[in-house]
């Protein structure tokens, strides 16, 4: 027998396997040890398609520093204490530099989220902007896409001078790969502007994901090159994008352009976060890899989109996702139709809401596979989205074949099986 330890929130959940009747599947991140200081700021000095910062940023410049919100682990402390640093030693006063958090649509973080996300001594002498996607105020309009899509973003990327982005790089559902773009749309846009890209993905015609639409997919996916319209409005002055490992630490940093460095580091994401199988089995034990990826039910459904792709249909998952900011929406179970996905599908169609997708990705999971939830979530929300209630892992695996062969993905939004053809 062996043990693996399964995130969950801040802490972790034992669980003892038979290895002859589990295969782990996790990311191929060898023994990379989390880059120095100086190995960021040799990232800095060699940018990808970009000249260096030094010569983006000259005196004068106002400079606008993009962090991603709390739902994620992207380096940031390190990262951005190190970008302020570089932009006043190019001349820039502390006056003239302000932090943005690419929220989206999520709450704003609050000040001691604020605190780990830039560390205190930035967090006190750096002025942070909260956005807001639903106030008209903060976003100033920039025309549309050419496929009609209403270009709306907060106003502070256009009162500055120098825009420059900061993120992590994984796979995302139906974007494709977080990172790059994403800070910008859906991170800084207005709801109407991220409702508009996100419904992208659906295709109402012959119903499901629109082709091309997918995790480590780029090429082809309408919602990854729309939401690359608008950023492309912007047209940020540098971007500073990281892979983490399971603790939220930076492995590599890529610098430069924000498209040309963005595309490197998903290249490279994927070569190291993708695994090949013979063939999907019958169980999957998949931990959405604790805190802050389980931070709300929203969030950890990313761990069961990618735990789909190692399940056989009609096969059973057990998702381990603490939920303590609990579902993410007040209002996400109103959009739990007990008709199905393809009823929630023609909902969408006539009053789509972001939220509303997400739930319609979950209801498809529920459909095709016996989910059960460990969470601190209510029993009964738990049944509203289709999933069983679970108090403990070893009380859903007591509901299920002793005999299933089974896959464990203790960081599940970090990996991408393949099945091999």
């Amino acid at each position: 027998m062996a043990t693996i330890e399964l995130g969950y929130g801040s802490t972790s959940i034992a669980f003892e396997y038979d290895e002859g009747h589990y295969e782990v599947l996790a990311p191929n991140e060898g023994n990379e040890r989390p880059p120095s200081d100086a190995d960021i700021g040799s990232a800095l000095d060699n940018p990808i398609g970009s000249p260096p910062l030094e010569e983006i940023i000259q005196p004068g410049a106002s400079v606008l520093i993009v962090v991603s919100d709390a739902t994620r682990a992207t380096a940031s402390p390190q990262v951005v204490n190190l970008l302020v640093r570089r932009v006043i030693q190019s001349g820039i006063s502390a006056g003239d530099i302000a932090i943005i958090f690419a929220t989206g649509i999520h709450r704003a973080p609050t000040d001691s989220e604020k605190r780990e996300l830039l560390t205190p001594f930035i967090a006190q002498r750096v002025r942070t902007i909260d956005h807001d996607a639903y106030d008209p105020a903060m976003v100033v309009q920039l025309g549309t896409t050419e496929c009609g899509t209403p270009i709306e973003v907060n106003r502070a990327l256009k009162d500055h001078s120098r825009v420059i982005l900061t993120g992590g790089v994984g796979f995302h559902y139906f974007a494709g790969f977080t990172g790059g773009r994403k800070s910008i749309c859906p991170g800084l846009a207005s709801a109407r502007t991220i409702e508009a890209t996100h419904l992208l993905a659906l295709d109402f015609e012959r119903g499901g994901r629109r082709a091309g639409v997918a995790a480590g997919q780029l090429d082809g996916n309408l919602v990854h090159e729309e939401c690359e319209r608008v950023t492309a409005m912007i047209d940020p002055s540098f971007i500073v994008n990281t892979i983490v490992d399971e603790r939220g630490r930076a492995l590599r940093v890529f610098a430069g352009d924000w498209r040309a460095a963005h595309r490197r580091a998903c290249e490279e994401y994927s070569g190291t976060h993708s695994q090949r199988i013979d063939h999907k089995r019958d169980l999957v034990v998949v931990s959405c890899g604790g805190s802050p990826y389980d931070i709300n039910m929203i969030q950890a459904h990313k761990a069961l989109d990618m735990a789909a792709h190692a399940c056989r249909e009609g096969g059973v998952m057990v998702l381990l996702a603490e939920c303590p900011d609990g579902l993410g929406r007040a209002d996400f179970l109103k959009w739990f139709d007990p008709a199905g996905s393809r009823s929630l599908e023609q909902r969408l169609q006539q009053a789509y809401e972001v939220n509303g997708q997400t739930a319609w990705s979950l209801l498809t999971k529920t459909e095709r596979f016996r989910v059960y939830l460990v969470s601190q979530l209510a029993a009964a929300d738990v049944r509203r989205m289709g999933m069983v209630p679970a108090n403990t892992l070893n009380e859903a695996l007591a509901q299920v074949d002793s005999g299933m062969p089974g896959y464990i993905m203790p960081r599940g939004p970090a990996l991408l099986p393949v099945v091999i053809n």
